[in-house]
Protein backbone atom coordinates (compact mmCIF):
# COMPACT_ATOMS: atom_id res chain seq x y z
CA UNK A 1 0.00 0.00 0.00
CA UNK A 2 1.41 3.36 -1.05
CA UNK A 3 0.50 6.31 1.19
CA UNK A 4 1.51 9.83 0.13
CA UNK A 5 1.93 12.49 2.78
CA UNK A 6 0.96 15.65 0.91
CA UNK A 7 0.10 19.29 1.53
CA UNK A 8 -1.42 22.25 -0.24
CA UNK A 9 1.70 24.35 0.28
CA UNK A 10 5.36 24.09 1.16
CA UNK A 11 6.25 24.29 4.84
CA UNK A 12 3.07 22.64 6.12
CA UNK A 13 5.05 19.87 7.82
CA UNK A 14 4.71 16.85 5.54
CA UNK A 15 8.39 15.90 5.78
CA UNK A 16 8.26 16.14 9.58
CA UNK A 17 5.22 13.86 9.63
CA UNK A 18 6.70 11.41 7.12
CA UNK A 19 9.83 10.97 9.24
CA UNK A 20 7.79 10.49 12.40
CA UNK A 21 5.37 8.02 10.80
CA UNK A 22 8.36 6.00 9.63
CA UNK A 23 9.65 5.90 13.21
CA UNK A 24 6.42 4.34 14.56
CA UNK A 25 5.04 2.49 11.51
CA UNK A 26 4.11 -0.98 12.82
CA UNK A 27 4.52 -2.88 9.55
CA UNK A 28 7.31 -3.62 7.13
CA UNK A 29 7.68 -0.63 4.82
CA UNK A 30 9.88 1.46 2.57
CA UNK A 31 10.15 5.23 2.47
CA UNK A 32 10.53 7.61 -0.48
CA UNK A 33 11.22 11.32 -0.83
CA UNK A 34 9.44 12.32 -4.04
CA UNK A 35 9.91 16.07 -3.57
CA UNK A 36 12.65 15.92 -6.20
CA UNK A 37 12.92 19.69 -6.61
CA UNK A 38 13.85 20.17 -2.94
CA UNK A 39 14.35 16.79 -1.22
CA UNK A 40 15.04 17.10 2.50
CA UNK A 41 13.84 13.88 4.14
CA UNK A 42 17.47 12.75 4.24
CA UNK A 43 18.21 15.51 6.75
CA UNK A 44 16.08 13.64 9.30
CA UNK A 45 16.65 10.00 8.36
CA UNK A 46 20.31 9.99 7.22
CA UNK A 47 20.12 7.26 4.57
CA UNK A 48 23.07 5.38 3.13
CA UNK A 49 22.85 5.66 -0.67
CA UNK A 50 23.77 2.38 -2.38
CA UNK A 51 23.08 3.27 -5.99
CA UNK A 52 22.44 6.33 -8.15
CA UNK A 53 20.64 6.22 -11.49
CA UNK A 54 20.98 9.00 -14.05
CA UNK A 55 17.66 9.86 -15.68
CA UNK A 56 17.45 11.61 -19.06
CA UNK A 57 14.78 12.70 -21.53
CA UNK A 58 14.91 11.89 -25.24
CA UNK A 59 14.96 15.15 -27.21
CA UNK A 60 15.83 16.26 -30.75
CA UNK A 61 19.47 17.30 -30.68
CA UNK A 62 20.38 18.03 -34.31
CA UNK A 63 18.86 18.60 -37.75
CA UNK A 64 20.36 16.47 -40.53
CA UNK A 65 21.09 17.55 -44.11
CA UNK A 66 18.00 15.68 -45.34
CA UNK A 67 15.74 18.34 -43.74
CA UNK A 68 13.49 20.12 -46.27
CA UNK A 69 12.33 22.75 -43.74
CA UNK A 70 8.73 21.64 -44.21
CA UNK A 71 7.92 22.91 -40.72
CA UNK A 72 5.90 19.88 -39.58
CA UNK A 73 8.09 19.39 -36.52
CA UNK A 74 7.66 23.04 -35.61
CA UNK A 75 3.90 22.93 -36.07
CA UNK A 76 3.38 19.92 -33.80
CA UNK A 77 5.52 21.29 -30.95
CA UNK A 78 3.39 23.12 -28.38
CA UNK A 79 6.30 24.09 -26.16
CA UNK A 80 8.39 26.28 -28.47
CA UNK A 81 11.24 23.77 -28.60
CA UNK A 82 11.42 24.00 -32.41
CA UNK A 83 11.45 27.19 -34.46
CA UNK A 84 11.81 28.06 -38.13
CA UNK A 85 14.19 30.90 -39.01
CA UNK A 86 14.11 31.45 -42.77
CA UNK A 87 15.43 28.25 -44.34
CA UNK A 88 16.68 26.76 -41.12
CA UNK A 89 15.10 24.74 -38.32
CA UNK A 90 16.37 25.69 -34.86
CA UNK A 91 16.12 23.41 -31.84
CA UNK A 92 15.80 24.41 -28.17
CA UNK A 93 16.23 21.09 -26.30
CA UNK A 94 15.80 22.62 -22.84
CA UNK A 95 12.21 23.51 -23.75
CA UNK A 96 11.34 20.03 -25.04
CA UNK A 97 8.83 17.90 -23.11
CA UNK A 98 9.92 14.66 -24.74
CA UNK A 99 6.61 13.77 -26.39
CA UNK A 100 8.33 12.45 -29.54
CA UNK A 101 5.84 14.11 -31.88
CA UNK A 102 8.52 15.83 -33.93
CA UNK A 103 10.23 12.52 -34.71
CA UNK A 104 6.91 10.96 -35.67
CA UNK A 105 5.84 13.63 -38.18
CA UNK A 106 9.18 14.35 -39.87
CA UNK A 107 8.83 12.91 -43.43
CA UNK A 108 12.59 12.89 -43.98
CA UNK A 109 13.56 11.48 -40.55
CA UNK A 110 15.90 14.45 -40.37
CA UNK A 111 16.02 14.82 -36.59
CA UNK A 112 18.75 13.18 -34.52
CA UNK A 113 17.83 12.00 -31.03
CA UNK A 114 19.81 13.14 -28.04
CA UNK A 115 19.48 13.03 -24.27
CA UNK A 116 18.84 15.84 -21.81
CA UNK A 117 19.81 15.07 -18.23
CA UNK A 118 16.88 15.42 -15.84
CA UNK A 119 18.47 14.39 -12.57
CA UNK A 120 19.21 11.31 -10.50
CA UNK A 121 17.26 8.66 -8.63
CA UNK A 122 18.87 7.38 -5.44
CA UNK A 123 18.34 3.98 -3.85
CA UNK A 124 19.60 3.20 -0.38
CA UNK A 125 18.72 2.13 3.12
CA UNK A 126 18.34 3.52 6.63
CA UNK A 127 20.18 2.36 9.75
CA UNK A 128 17.26 0.07 10.65
CA UNK A 129 17.35 -1.58 7.22
CA UNK A 130 14.34 0.26 5.75
CA UNK A 131 14.66 0.74 1.99
CA UNK A 132 15.00 4.41 1.04
CA UNK A 133 14.30 6.04 -2.32
CA UNK A 134 14.71 9.62 -3.45
CA UNK A 135 15.35 11.77 -6.49
CA UNK A 136 17.00 15.09 -7.27
CA UNK A 137 16.45 17.22 -10.36
CA UNK A 138 19.32 18.73 -12.30
CA UNK A 139 19.86 22.38 -11.38
CA UNK A 140 17.86 24.49 -13.83
CA UNK A 141 15.66 21.60 -14.97
CA UNK A 142 11.91 22.29 -14.98
CA UNK A 143 10.62 18.90 -16.19
CA UNK A 144 10.19 16.79 -13.05
CA UNK A 145 7.38 14.31 -13.94
CA UNK A 146 9.61 11.99 -16.08
CA UNK A 147 12.12 11.82 -13.23
CA UNK A 148 9.32 11.13 -10.78
CA UNK A 149 7.89 8.37 -12.96
CA UNK A 150 11.29 6.64 -12.97
CA UNK A 151 11.49 6.99 -9.19
CA UNK A 152 7.99 5.58 -8.75
CA UNK A 153 8.82 2.68 -11.08
CA UNK A 154 11.75 1.78 -8.83
CA UNK A 155 9.20 1.29 -6.05
CA UNK A 156 7.49 -1.53 -7.95
CA UNK A 157 9.79 -4.13 -6.37
CA UNK A 158 8.66 -2.94 -2.94
CA UNK A 159 5.04 -3.41 -4.03
CA UNK A 160 5.81 -6.96 -5.14
CA UNK A 161 7.27 -7.63 -1.69
CA UNK A 162 3.90 -6.54 -0.22
CA UNK A 163 5.42 -3.79 1.89
CA UNK A 164 3.86 -0.44 2.68
CA UNK A 165 5.49 2.65 1.16
CA UNK A 166 5.41 6.06 2.81
CA UNK A 167 5.99 8.83 0.27
CA UNK A 168 6.94 12.39 1.15
CA UNK A 169 5.04 14.08 -1.68
CA UNK A 170 5.93 17.24 -3.60
CA UNK A 171 4.08 20.24 -2.11
CA UNK A 172 1.04 21.86 -3.65
CA UNK A 173 -1.07 20.60 -6.54
CA UNK A 174 1.18 21.18 -9.56
CA UNK A 175 2.33 18.50 -12.01
CA UNK A 176 4.87 16.83 -9.66
CA UNK A 177 2.31 16.41 -6.86
CA UNK A 178 -0.35 15.05 -9.22
CA UNK A 179 2.19 12.69 -10.84
CA UNK A 180 2.79 11.13 -7.41
CA UNK A 181 -0.88 11.19 -6.38
CA UNK A 182 -1.85 9.16 -9.44
CA UNK A 183 0.46 6.33 -8.32
CA UNK A 184 -0.61 5.95 -4.67
CA UNK A 185 -3.38 4.07 -2.90
CA UNK A 186 -4.19 6.71 -0.27
CA UNK A 187 -3.18 10.17 0.81
CA UNK A 188 -2.68 11.98 4.11
CA UNK A 189 -3.15 15.74 3.71
CA UNK A 190 -1.17 17.86 6.16
CA UNK A 191 -3.13 21.02 6.90
CA UNK A 192 -1.43 24.18 8.14
CA UNK A 193 -4.02 26.16 10.15
CA UNK A 194 -2.78 29.59 9.04
CA UNK A 195 -4.97 31.72 6.73
CA UNK A 196 -2.86 30.86 3.67
CA UNK A 197 -2.55 27.25 4.81
CA UNK A 198 -6.31 26.81 5.11
CA UNK A 199 -6.87 28.25 1.62
CA UNK A 200 -4.21 25.99 0.11
CA UNK A 201 -5.58 22.97 1.98
CA UNK A 202 -8.98 23.50 0.38
CA UNK A 203 -7.37 23.73 -3.07
CA UNK A 204 -5.45 20.51 -2.37
CA UNK A 205 -8.66 18.73 -1.41
CA UNK A 206 -10.36 19.83 -4.63
CA UNK A 207 -7.42 18.58 -6.70
CA UNK A 208 -6.78 15.24 -5.00
CA UNK A 209 -10.40 14.27 -4.31
CA UNK A 210 -10.94 14.14 -8.08
CA UNK A 211 -8.54 11.16 -8.19
CA UNK A 212 -10.97 9.09 -6.08
CA UNK A 213 -8.42 7.75 -3.63
CA UNK A 214 -8.97 7.62 0.16
CA UNK A 215 -8.00 10.85 1.90
CA UNK A 216 -7.36 11.67 5.54
CA UNK A 217 -6.21 14.88 7.22
CA UNK A 218 -3.84 15.81 10.03
CA UNK A 219 -3.62 19.33 11.43
CA UNK A 220 -0.04 20.40 12.07
CA UNK A 221 0.87 23.09 14.59
CA UNK A 222 -2.62 22.87 16.06
CA UNK A 223 -3.74 25.26 18.80
CA UNK A 224 -1.24 27.90 17.73
CA UNK A 225 -1.68 30.96 19.98
CA UNK A 226 -3.91 33.51 18.30
CA UNK A 227 -4.82 31.11 15.50
CA UNK A 228 -7.65 29.03 16.95
CA UNK A 229 -9.88 29.97 14.05
CA UNK A 230 -7.63 28.06 11.67
CA UNK A 231 -8.10 24.77 13.54
CA UNK A 232 -11.86 25.27 13.65
CA UNK A 233 -11.99 26.14 9.95
CA UNK A 234 -10.15 22.96 8.95
CA UNK A 235 -12.26 20.80 11.27
CA UNK A 236 -15.49 22.30 9.88
CA UNK A 237 -14.32 21.76 6.29
CA UNK A 238 -13.46 18.13 7.06
CA UNK A 239 -16.87 17.54 8.64
CA UNK A 240 -18.63 19.16 5.68
CA UNK A 241 -16.82 16.95 3.15
CA UNK A 242 -16.66 13.74 5.16
CA UNK A 243 -12.88 13.92 5.53
CA UNK A 244 -11.55 11.89 8.47
CA UNK A 245 -9.19 13.66 10.85
CA UNK A 246 -6.34 11.27 11.63
CA UNK A 247 -4.99 13.52 14.38
CA UNK A 248 -3.42 16.82 15.32
CA UNK A 249 0.18 17.72 16.05
CA UNK A 250 0.13 20.51 18.64
CA UNK A 251 2.03 23.74 18.25
CA UNK A 252 5.03 23.39 20.52
CA UNK A 253 8.32 25.17 21.15
CA UNK A 254 9.83 21.78 21.96
CA UNK A 255 8.71 20.37 18.60
CA UNK A 256 10.15 23.36 16.74
CA UNK A 257 13.53 22.89 18.44
CA UNK A 258 13.60 19.15 17.69
CA UNK A 259 12.82 19.67 14.00
CA UNK A 260 15.17 22.65 13.66
CA UNK A 261 18.00 20.43 14.91
CA UNK A 262 17.20 17.66 12.43
CA UNK A 263 15.49 15.40 14.94
CA UNK A 264 12.56 13.05 14.35
CA UNK A 265 9.67 14.34 16.45
CA UNK A 266 8.27 10.87 17.20
CA UNK A 267 11.63 9.98 18.77
CA UNK A 268 11.71 13.06 20.99
CA UNK A 269 9.74 11.57 23.88
CA UNK A 270 7.02 9.14 24.87
CA UNK A 271 4.18 11.63 24.36
CA UNK A 272 5.26 12.28 20.78
CA UNK A 273 5.77 8.60 20.05
CA UNK A 274 2.27 7.77 21.34
CA UNK A 275 0.74 10.57 19.26
CA UNK A 276 2.26 9.36 16.00
CA UNK A 277 1.74 5.68 16.81
CA UNK A 278 -1.96 6.39 17.30
CA UNK A 279 -2.02 8.26 14.00
CA UNK A 280 -0.34 5.36 12.20
CA UNK A 281 -2.84 2.86 13.58
CA UNK A 282 -5.72 5.13 12.57
CA UNK A 283 -4.41 5.36 9.01
CA UNK A 284 -3.99 1.59 8.70
CA UNK A 285 -7.54 1.01 9.94
CA UNK A 286 -8.98 3.66 7.67
CA UNK A 287 -7.08 2.78 4.51
CA UNK A 288 -7.55 -0.97 5.12
CA UNK A 289 -4.22 -1.99 3.67
CA UNK A 290 -3.49 -5.71 3.18
CA UNK A 291 -2.16 -7.50 6.22
CA UNK A 292 1.48 -8.55 6.08
CA UNK A 293 4.53 -8.99 8.24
Amino acid sequence: MRIAIASGKGGAGKTTLTASLHHVWPRSHAIADTDVEAPNLHLFLHPVIDRRLDVALSVPSAVNASCTVCGKCRDICRFGAIANFGKKIALFPDMCHGCGGCFAVCPEQALSEGKRALGTVELGHLADGTSYFSGTTRIGEVMTPPLLRRLLTELDDVDRDSKDILLDSPPGVSCPAVTVAKRVDAMLLVADPTPFGVADFRIAFEAFSSLHIPLAVVINRASMPGNDGGDASIAAFCQQHGLPLAGSVPFSHEAACVVANGGVLAAAGLQWEKLFASMAQYLLRMFKGPSHE
